[in-house]
C-alpha cells in the first residue's frame, strides 16, 4: 500500500492514479494528522508527502514516524523546492524531492527504489 498526503485535492488525485496505473494499492489523506489516526499507518509500504502542508508538515510528519521506530519509506513533493528543505530531507534519508509538478516517471523510479529497500530491510528482519 502506498499512501499519498498533500492538502491539493488535484495533486492527491492524480498521485494516486499514478500509484494504481502501476499496480500498487494506494490511499490518499489531506492532512499528515490522517494519516497518523488512520489504521493505514502499520501498513503502508512508502508514502509521497507534500513538504509544507497546513498543520503537520512532511518534515514533521518524517520526524514523527521516526520517533516511533517506523522505518516507512519517504517520497517528498513541493511547490516550494528549496534547497535548505531539499538538504534536511536527503540527510535524513529520503527516496525523492520532487517539484511540482513533478514527471511521472521520476515518481515511479522513486517509488520503485523505495519499495526496494523496504523489501530489504524486510528480508533483514
Amino acid at each position: 500500500m502506498i499512501t499519498i498526503i498533500d492538502d491539493d485535492e488535484s495533486v492527491r488525485v492524480a498521485t494516486e492514479s499514478l500509484v494504481r496505473s502501476l499496480g500498487f494499492g494506494a490511499k490518499s489523506f489531506a492532512s499528515a494528522e490522517d494519516f497518523l489516526v488512520s489504521s493505514l499507518l502499520g501498513e503502508t509500504d512508502c508514502v509521497i508527502t507534500d513538504v509544507q502542508m497546513p498543520g503537520m508538515s512532511g518534515v514533521e510528519l518524517r520526524s514523527h514516524l521516526r520517533a516511533r521506530g517506523d522505518q516507512t519509506p519517504l517520497i517528498f513533493i513541493t511547490a516550494f523546492p528549496e534547497e535548505r528543505i531539499r538538504r534536511q530531507v536527503e540527510a535524513a534519508g529520503t527516496f525523492g524531492f520532487l517539484a511540482k509538478p513533478f514527471d511521472g516517471d521520476v515518481m515511479i523510479d522513486c517509488i520503485d527504489r523505495a519499495l526496494q529497500a523496504r523489501s530489504g530491510s524486510a528480508l533483514a528482519d
